[in-house]
This record gives C-alpha cells, structure tokens and sequence, in this order.
C-alpha cells in the first residue's frame, strides 16, 4: 500500500496548486486523478490576472499557448461593454499539465471508487493511505460524493449545464466577446480565441432554468454558431460540441471535516457574475495547502464570489439569480 503526508483526488489547477504548496512546505503529497496527463479538459481557458498572481506565474515565462486580452467585450441585449481590463486565455490541455508537473508531486493515474477511514487515516480503494484527504476532482469529485454530500448537498438553482468546442481556427478576431442571456437563454455564451491558432466557443445556461423552460441546450446552440458566422466571427461547419455541469458559488458551509478538504468544483465555487472558475480553484487550493501545513481554518471566505466589483458585476449576479 502507498502511503503520503496527503493525497489529492484531482490533478487539476485546484489539486495541483495545493500540491504544489504542500510539496514547498516539505510534506510527501501524492496526487490521483483517473486521467493521464496531458489530457482534454472542456473549459474557456479564461484566466485572470489574480489567478497567475496566485500561482506565482509571470505570464512571459509561461511556456505555453497564452494570450492577452487588454479589454472584454461583453453584450447583453442591445447594450455593449468594453471594460478595459487585463485578462488572459490559455489551454487547458497545456495549462493542466505544466502546473501538475510543477508540484512536484507523486502522481497516479487511479479512478477512486471506495474511501474508508482507519485508525484516523484515509484509504482509498485499499492501494493508498494518508492522514490527509483534499478532494480536487470537480463536480463529480469522488470525494465530496463520499464525504460531503450528505452534509453539503448543492444546491440545484446553482447548477449550470454547458456546451463548448475547442478547435484549431485561423481566427480574424482577437477579442474575447461574452454573450449575456441572448436569445432567452437563461445565462451566456463565448468566444475566446488562443494563441498560436486555436479557438474555444461555447454556451452555458442554469440548469433548472432550462429544464423549467423545457429548453435545450443543443437548440441554443445551433442558434449561437448561426450567430457567430453572421457576426463574422466563425465559419466552421465541423462543429462537435461537448458538456459538462459545474455549480456557481452558493452557501458551501461544510468544505472540511476530519481532515478532508474539498476544493475548486467539487465545492462549487465558480463566480456568481462571469462564472469564472479557474481563479477561485487555485485560491482555494492555497488555501487547503495551508490549512493542512499550519493547522489555521479552512474558509472560502478569502474567495471573492464575483469576478468584478462593480455595478455590472452586481446586476449580472442578480440577473442569474432571476433568468
């Protein structure tokens, strides 16, 4: 059996920044994840300037795919928005990998099925054991579904369900648009280009919302692509897109309970305006790393709710709460 000062169950940005805190602090962490790295992960790839802050990341000395946004272009109705604001795109495929690399921690590629307790450590499916459990395995985190769901059950008028594709793409357009609850989709859609010639588009919408409406996602999407080649933006006729489900920040009270931590989308901590998650996965990952390291209490309320702090911000966060 392997043994490790923690385990981490999810190799993502949440999982490998608190890996990668956990290693400088001089703890054996070993990290599982059910995927091999480099490995395909539906996401914008949106980053803030907070988040590489976080990370220690200087974006020149970044060795991937990054671009840099100076300014949004956000559309809601008839009303445009162009704040000027630094912003960042990456893959995630290259992003995922280079910080999992860079923890500098024991990897496995294992799909977690059963958790026990022992003697007051975790054994997980009775191959590992560690008197540290962070669970940092996104939405469907095995973790959180053995530990936490009971006493920190999601709530459902936070879910949001999501379609998006990631392409190769001569793109003409070097600016990130964000689509507000267009076409009476209960929520947003996207166009962020990459650096060296990729593209990632995609749309999202309140679960609950959706299902009340009897609406489908697939239906809004056909709508949007017709929408992205009349705007001349994208012509692409092999369109294949994919989905997922994460939750937007609710009122996660329980994140941590005889040393298990749950962070990043297996606590749901996307923001409640522009329902950015990468930045509030590391955040919350740094935090967990500390919680373990020195013993101090693991809270989210270090983590900002909102991507901005304006008005803007104020009255996308109620527009989700009401669409």
């Amino acid at each position: 059996m392997q043994t490790a000062d923690a385990i981490i169950v999810g190799g993502g940005p949440a999982g490998s920044t608190c890996a990668w805190k956990l290693r400088e602090a001089g703890l054996d962490v070993l990290v599982l994840d059910r995927a091999a790295f480099p490995r395909t992960k539906l996401c914008a790839g949106w980053v803030t300037p907070e988040a590489l802050s976080d990370l220690e990341l200087v974006p020149n000395d970044y060795p991937h795919s990054l671009m840099v946004f100076d300014k949004l272009h956000l559309h809601w109705k008839m009303l445009t928005a162009r704040p000027r604001v630094r912003q960042y795109s990456i893959r995630r495929f290259e992003f995922d990998d280079f910080l999992l690399r860079r923890c500098d921690a024991r990897r496995e590629q294992h799909k977690v099925r059963d958790i026990r307790r022992a003697g007051g450590d975790y054994v997980i499916d009775g191959e590992f054991r560690s008197p540290y459990l962070v669970g940092a395995g996104g939405t469907a985190c095995p973790v959180y579904r053995e530990l936490f769901q009971n006493d920190a059950p999601r709530d459902g008028a936070s879910q949001t369900a999501t379609l998006e594709q990631e392409f190769a793409y001569d793109w003409v357009d070097a600016a990130c648009h964000l689509w507000f609850f267009d076409d009476g989709l209960p929520g947003y859609a996207w166009y962020v280009p990459k650096a060296n010639g990729y593209i990632n588009v995609g749309l999202g919408g309140m679960a609950a919302k959706l299902k009340m409406r009897k609406q489908h996602l697939k239906d809004h999407w056909q709508r949007f692509v017709a929408k992205l080649r009349e705007r001349g933006l994208v012509e692409y006729d092999q369109f294949d897109p994919k989905g997922y489900s994460y939750f937007l920040r609710g009122n996660a009270d329980v994140v941590s309970k005889d040393n298990a931590y749950i962070v990043g989308d297996a606590a749901g901590l996307a923001t409640r305006d522009m329902c950015e998650g990468i930045g509030p996965a590391v955040r919350s990952g740094l935090l967990a790393a500390r919680a373990i390291a020195s013993g101090e209490e693991y809270s989210l309320d270090a983590i900002d709710k909102l991507s901005g702090r304006g008005a803007a911000s104020r009255l996308l966060e109620r527009q989700f709460a009401a669409t």
